[in-house]
């Protein structure tokens, strides 16, 4: 192989690497529609433009997910085109704010739209994996958890699972002592 060959795969399994995290296994970060219920949640909120609804979905998950242009304002236009919303363009910003079609919308998807913002919090809590202190963590982790799989499978009890999970459990409510 190359040296050429090997740098530029070095550098592809880098960048996959840093994306590898619990949030890749989960898919997408959105489902269908829920792009354009969680810009109806946020416009809800106050009226606003394009940029700071891109900002908002990526503060609400944490960084996790940041929106682009290419997503956010061909939703948008979606939704002023099905009267969900109206626009005005003052101080040169399209600003965005909720019609009453708008609202019903989301009052009638108010559970699903709890729904995306319960998964955009869960999400934001993995936001800090990628710090260099956290990184350290992350090999005792996985070994406890492969400690944890090799307990289940080594056992033909049916209250090992129960067993490795109150200790699992336990070791998690230690750590969360130490938060407070």
């Amino acid at each position: 192989m190359s040296w050429h060959h090997h740098s530029r795969h070095r550098r592809h399994s880098s960048r996959r690497s840093r994306r590898f995290g619990p949030w890749q296994s989960r898919g997408r970060f959105f489902g269908p529609g829920e792009v354009r219920l969680a810009l109806l949640s946020l416009i809800g909120e106050r009226p606003q433009h394009g940029y700071q609804l891109m900002k908002g979905l990526e503060e609400r998950s944490g960084g996790t997910y940041r929106a682009s242009a290419g997503t956010i304002y061909p939703t948008l236009q979606q939704l002023e085109d099905e009267g969900l919303t109206v626009s005005d363009s003052g101080a040169g910003k399209r600003v965005y704010e909720l019609s009453d079609a708008g609202r019903a919308e989301l009052e009638q998807n108010s559970e699903t739209v709890d729904r995306i913002w319960e998964r955009a919090d869960d999400w934001e809590s993995w936001s800090g994996m990628w710090e260099p202190d956290a990184s350290e963590l992350w090999r005792p982790a996985l070994r406890t958890l492969k400690s944890a799989m090799r307990a289940l499978h080594r056992s033909e009890s049916p209250d090992r699972t129960d067993e490795v999970r109150e200790i699992l459990d336990r070791a998690r409510r230690e750590l969360d002592q130490l938060d407070g």
